[in-house]
């Protein structure tokens, strides 16, 4: 029963399930970004280096082979390396999104430890006695 309270007392500590939430926010970002890529910016590009879809881009190994009676039998073996260009791109966006929240960030951090902290009560109540025995 030792190894159960353990691994319950693990798994209910703050990291870990800061760490899950931050997995399924990435997951659900990641299929917005994607989204993204897929339905406005890959449009966009591929309007622009001449009407080109990057999704169908792939390379030809090996025709399909087409039976007797006109069915596909068998696949044709294609390298698609337009799909590899769609998941650079998402991870680009994806990274440079990374980038500027973290820059956000730490400049709010920053911000944070530039301003001066308030003195401590003794110190506020010594500053008080000073100013009443100047009086």
């Amino acid at each position: 029963m030792g190894m159960l309270s353990e691994f319950k007392e693990f798994a209910m500590k703050g990291n870990v399930v800061d760490l899950a939430i931050g997995v399924i926010i990435g997951t659900a970002f990641g299929k917005i970004v994607s989204s993204l890529v897929n339905g406005v910016i890959m449009p966009i590009i591929g309007n622009i280096v001449g009407g080109v879809n990057f999704g169908d881009l792939a390379y030809t190994l090996a025709p399909a082979v087409i039976g007797a009676d006109g069915k596909e039998t068998t696949p044709a073996v294609l390298v698609a390396y337009g799909a590899f260009i769609q998941t650079i791109v998402d991870f680009a966006i994806i990274a440079f999104v990374l980038f500027i929240v973290i820059k956000i960030m730490n400049r709010l951090k920053k911000a944070e430890e530039t301003a001066p902290a308030p003195p401590a009560d003794d110190i506020v109540l010594l500053t008080e006695i000073r100013d009443l025995l100047k009086k």
